[in-house]
């Protein structure tokens, strides 16, 4: 069962997993991004760069507190070291509650509405997908958590192949023009898109629950994390430069790369994105399940196998559950979902100053990291009341 399997995991598997969990890539280059866009699409290349670079803060406090901490507690263990184990707790409590509701509303999306708006011979299956996607995915993460990472990794290298021939694709159809690089019209909507871009890495956290498993321990986790981010968030980029010559009709479809693909006559191309779309976005569920069993195994000191299983009986009834309404349950679950993840990790980044005052001396550049990743909460914050983005 994933997790009961405790040989170390190395780091191609580690950066594999940051890679799928990164978006997954494939989403974020035909699908998020794009739908950030709004009237900065002229800019998109812009958007593109302004996204990986408003998250650095982040990235870069994620990695320093893996500098001395690598436990299956993630987030929750940067936070009790920071400022104890109540304030880990609520942290916590509301990290679990964010993704436990991603894990039912995202397999919702995916089989009533990801899925049928790419292949509409699907509309008359969403009962069955709804039931048939959870499953699948349960027996893909209570493998033997190399394997299970294995898959995982496969699927990231997949995606990322996908991501090229997106790029190619684009590139040919649309062009790669030098004003996507430049701000167009207003700055604020340039700037809300970038900022928005940037909330879309954030599931880049999840592979740190699993980083106690990692072979190479510290250096091996922030070589990994930071690798993986670094290729989901270049290639994502340049994948944006092209849509600032899109036609309306591309920016507001369904899923952007594969319209994209279907307005150049690719339909294989077309077809094979749709599937890549379909697996990126599970397999950011994958990993979310991978990193709720570490915590939870942290927290209530159950072995990991068996909170795995629990968790995944409880995943597969959730999700067969809200076949009553599953279309009401994405619209329901969205927006407390993603609140609840802007203030579980506003809460990692606001007590960092204190995890390092702990240590040594506080720099000016520790406050402004901390400044600068709780600001993009707090428009995470912001962004999700008006706009209810995906993540």
């Amino acid at each position: 069962m994933a997790g009961t399997e405790r040989a170390p995991i190395s780091l191609v598997l580690f950066i594999g997993l940051t890679i799928a969990a990164t978006g997954g890539p494939l989403a974020l280059a035909a699908l998020y991004e794009v739908n950030v866009l709004g009237d900065a699409y002229r800019s998109a290349g812009l958007v593109g760069l302004l996204g990986p670079m408003l998250f650095v803060p982040a990235l870069v406090v994620w990695l320093r507190y893996s500098e001395e901490i690598t436990q299956a507690g993630g987030l929750y263990s940067f936070v009790e070291a920071a400022a104890g184990q109540r304030v880990a707790q609520v942290q916590a409590g509301l990290w679990i509650l964010s993704y436990g509701l991603y894990l039912v509303y995202t397999v919702a999306y995916l089989a009533y509405d990801l899925l049928p708006a790419m292949f509409p011979w699907l509309l008359r299956f969403r009962p069955e997908l709804q039931l048939l996607i959870p499953v699948v995915l349960a027996a893909v993460v209570l493998l033997p958590v190399r394997r299970c990472l294995t898959v995982i990794a496969a699927s990231a290298v997949g995606q990322l192949g996908l991501v090229g021939v997106l790029i190619v694709i684009s590139v040919r159809h649309l062009g790669a023009p030098a004003a996507s690089l430049v701000g167009h019209g207003q700055r604020l909507d340039v700037g809300i898109a970038g900022a928005n871009a940037a909330l879309l890495f954030i599931c880049a956290s999840l592979p740190l629950f699993l980083a106690a498993e990692v072979r190479g321990g510290s250096p091996a986790v922030r070589r990994g994390l930071l690798t993986g981010w670094l290729i989901v968030a270049a290639m994502t980029a340049v994948a944006m430069v092209p849509l600032a010559t899109a036609a309306p009709s591309i920016l507001s479809a369904s899923v952007p790369g594969v319209a994209v693909a279907d307005a150049a006559g690719l339909p294989v191309p077309a077809a094979a994105i749709g599937i890549g779309v379909a697996v990126s976005v599970a397999g950011v569920i994958a990993a979310e399940f991978l990193a709720l069993s570490r915590l939870l195994h942290t927290m209530i000191r159950q072995p990991v196998g068996r909170v795995s299983r629990v968790l995944a009986a409880v995943f597969v009834a959730g999700s067969a559950a809200s076949l009553a309404d599953p279309q009401r349950v994405y619209a329901d679950l969205l927006k407390p979902s993603l609140i609840a993840l802007w203030l579980a990790q506003l809460m990692v980044f606001a007590v960092y100053p204190r995890f390092v005052a702990r240590r040594r001396r506080l720099r000016v550049a520790d406050l402004a990291l901390s400044t600068g990743a709780c600001a993009l909460m707090l428009f995470g914050l912001y962004s999700t009341s008006v706009n209810q983005l995906g993540t």
